[in-house]
């Protein structure tokens, strides 16, 4: 069966199940994390935006967007903050262990900025 928007459906009882098949540029793209905490959020909490992207081809390209978005905005703010609490390469050289531990902070607020801003909305 199908529809004049070229979707084609089957039927299952009294119901039209959309036949939902990945474009051919959609199943190449492979997600990285930031872009599968994305896809997780949307089909979970999002639901009509994650199925307008899906049935538009558009899921991934979507996804794959944020995941560079994100990854750029960490790389900047693990940076920044860097700079702006003095965690350098001579602290890592004088005192491994404190440098460790400030850049696990760091990246654990730079990671959730990112996952407020980006991945969660």
């Amino acid at each position: 069966m199908s529809n004049k928007n070229s979707i084609s459906y089957r039927q299952v009882g009294d119901y039209l199940i959309p036949n939902l098949i990945i474009p051919p540029e959609e199943a190449n793209i492979t997600l990285g994390k930031w872009g599968m905490m994305h896809k997780t959020y949307l089909e979970k909490h999002k639901t009509a935006l994650f199925s307008s992207l899906l049935i538009q081809g558009k899921l991934y390209q979507h996804c794959t967007e944020i995941e560079n978005q994100a990854r750029d905005m960490f790389d900047v703010l693990v940076e920044l903050m860097k700079e702006a609490e003095g965690v350098t390469e001579q602290l890592k050289e004088d005192n491994q262990l404190e440098w460790v531990c400030r850049m696990q902070n760091i990246e654990a607020r730079a990671r959730e900025i990112v996952c407020n801003d980006l991945i969660y909305t």
